[in-house]
């Protein structure tokens, strides 16, 4: 009886060991073709870059990190522009600490670096009388004896404060002189933008596209990354990498803000490529797909 009941609890024993052993069997199958089928379902982009300088070889671009992307670059620089955009140029110019006169100027001309070769051919006579910064700097660029006749003025602060008549009248015989040059000897306004840096609305615009390049260099890069990275790589030797388990789709691959040199070259790249499932993608960039950094945004 006993020898009988011992053989049942062994028995059960090893029936739940066999089904615990085919339940891991099972899990483990499932496990594979789960991940089968996550592979098959996914792609592979491989590819290689290069650098080729002028008259010279191509040169592996080495050890440097690429980024694949759901979304250009490019748009997304321009994104993040548009989030933070430079003020329109007819705001800005109501900023600048310069006479209405001179405001009204440079919104009738698309001028704005004053100091730029050939602006004294955008200034007219009338102009010179009309905006005090160009008349100024007029009087500066003409008076000392440099432009035979030109006019000299007879009023003086001192006059202006102890005969405050004759120091009008004077201010007026001047301003009439003045106007009669001008319009008698143009040429005289050439030159007149050597004389024009410290009203130069051109500097505060610097400084302002300056810092705006500044936040798109932070913050393009960190959207980039954190909201649209599907893998990165970094090349070998050689200049090849290769990213695995892409979901079908389009993809950028990109140097993001970083540059790539060889020589004279400075090249970044934002590339797009079509990734389908089970299959693997090769590509190259080279000069030809790349863009100069040179002349490039953030």
């Amino acid at each position: 009886m006993c020898s009988q009941a011992f053989a049942a609890i062994c028995y059960d024993s090893c029936m739940r060991k066999a089904a615990a052993y085919s339940m891991v069997l099972v899990l483990c199958a499932l496990g594979f073709a789960s991940a089968s089928h996550a592979q098959s379902n996914s792609g592979t982009l491989e590819f290689l870059a290069r650098v080729t300088p002028t008259a010279a070889r191509p040169e592996p671009v080495r050890q440097f990190t690429f980024y694949v992307l759901t979304k250009s670059y490019t748009e997304i620089v321009k994104e993040v522009e548009d989030k933070d955009p430079l003020p329109p140029r007819g705001e800005f110019i109501e900023t600048l600490k310069v006479s209405p006169e001179l405001k009204s100027w440079l919104k009738e001309h698309e001028i704005l670096d004053l100091t730029m070769p050939d602006t004294d051919k955008a200034i007219s006579p009338e102009d010179i009388m009309r905006v005090p910064e160009f008349q100024a700097a007029y009087e500066r660029s003409n008076s000392g004896g440099v432009t035979d006749g030109f006019p000299r003025p007879k009023y003086t602060e001192a006059e202006k404060a102890e005969h405050p008549d004759k120091y009008e009248k004077h201010k007026q015989e001047y301003t009439l002189a003045l106007k009669k040059f001008v319009q008698a000897h143009p040429g005289t306004i050439s030159g007149v933008e050597l004389e024009l840096d410290a009203v130069n609305p051109q500097k505060k615009w610097s400084i302002l596209q300056s810092a705006h390049h500044k936040r798109v260099q932070r913050t393009a890069p960190d959207m980039a990354q954190t909201k649209f990275l599907a893998g990165k790589a970094d090349t070998d030797l050689e200049g090849r990498a290769a990213v695995s388990g892409l979901p079908p789709g389009k993809y950028w691959i990109t140097s993001i803000n970083l540059n790539a040199a060889a020589g004279d070259m400075r090249l970044r790249w934002d590339v797009p490529v079509m990734i389908q499932a089970g299959q693997t993608t090769r590509v190259e960039l080279t000069n030809l797909n790349s863009i100069d950094a040179h002349g490039e945004n953030p």
